[in-house]
């Protein structure tokens, strides 16, 4: 059985974004990105909205056909087979708890619906059991089951949405900014339950989020996006205290600390100028326009994602100069 669960290989994924009279335009979502997730592990995935985060979950679930690149699951490509065998093993935990679940189901039936499309019970009253198990799971009770959405706060329903996608016991769950919506006093309680889970079912997240105090918390390595490319990827305390990439140093030096005269002496780095369009990024490396080190080369050839230490990649012509 292979280690890596999950691997893409120079995916892409482009969005037609109109044509003009000499060519077809794209927006650029996910270019060239390549990353594995170990079994067992969570990958979190950060980066500023519309960088390309949840359009690479969706891509490596084939909720979008990939433009080009492989995608690898236990070690087979699945990048153009038929996904119903797959959709069992692999889920996805939606980012709004109020637009995921159909408001005219009751929570018993959103959460049955998975089970019914893969034909898992044998028969209503076994069904029922595993509804119910998988509601335990999540920390909501059999009442809740005849319940309509409206009905919940906004955490409960993430909790409807996390049992929905664990009722068909999967190995791989792209977590798509799952706790962004809640409230801090909500969303610890979320990630620990996502936690539990992961131990007592052998799960494997991809774990995408904006927040990296977050990310750092639950993941065993971090990966961040920039435009639609990965600028850096590496163990979790590797990036926080020896992250590489500027942005990334730019994105950790904006994690809040609790003690005051700790977050007065750290010094916050602030990018000047605002994210290009994806329709059409700069030449060469895409975060130039707002680095400090750019200089021509920058322009002129886009850097090589390479591995800089064991286990630890970064896309950046000048990283002797930023060490």
């Amino acid at each position: 059985m292979s280690q890596k669960l999950i691997e893409a290989q120079h995916l892409k994924e482009y969005f037609d974004a109109g044509s003009s009279v000499f060519r077809k335009k794209y927006l650029k979502a996910v270019d060239d990105v390549s990353f594995f997730i170990n079994r067992g592990e969570t990958l979190g995935l950060v980066g500023e909205s519309g960088c390309g985060k949840t359009t690479l979950g969706r891509t490596l679930l084939r909720l979008y056909q990939p433009t080009g690149g492989k995608i690898l699951y236990d070690g087979k490509d699945i990048t153009k087979v038929e996904m119903l065998p797959y959709r069992r093993r692999m889920q996805i935990v939606f980012q709004d708890p109020y637009a995921s679940l159909d408001p005219r189901m009751t929570v018993g039936d959103i959460v049955g619906e998975p089970l019914d499309i893969h034909h898992i019970p044998a028969n209503k009253k076994e069904r029922q059991e595993m509804i119910l198990e998988m509601l335990r799971r999540v920390g909501l009770n059999s009442e809740h089951a005849n319940r309509y959405p409206h009905e919940f706060s906004g955490g409960q329903r993430q909790r409807i949405g996390i049992a929905r996608a664990l009722a068909v016991r999967p190995e791989f769950i792209v977590c798509d900014e799952p706790v962004s919506a809640l409230d801090v006093s909500i969303q610890a309680q979320v990630v620990n339950m996502f936690e539990d889970l992961q131990q007592s079912m052998g799960l494997t997240y991809l774990f995408i989020a904006h927040d990296l105090s977050v990310v750092k918390h639950i993941s065993n390595r971090i990966g961040v996006m920039y435009l639609g490319k990965l600028v850096e990827l590496g163990e979790s305390e590797e990036m926080i205290f020896h992250s590489l990439h500027p942005y990334t140093r730019c994105l950790i030096s904006a994690i809040p600390v609790p003690d005051p005269k700790t977050s007065r002496a750290s010094r916050r780095i602030v990018l000047q100028g605002d994210v290009p369009s994806p329709r059409n990024p700069p030449s060469g490396c895409r975060f130039r326009t707002r680095c400090p080190y750019a200089t021509q080369l920058c322009a002129q050839q886009e850097p090589e994602f390479r591995e800089v230490s064991e286990g630890h990649y970064a896309a950046c012509h000048h990283l002797e100069r930023i060490g």
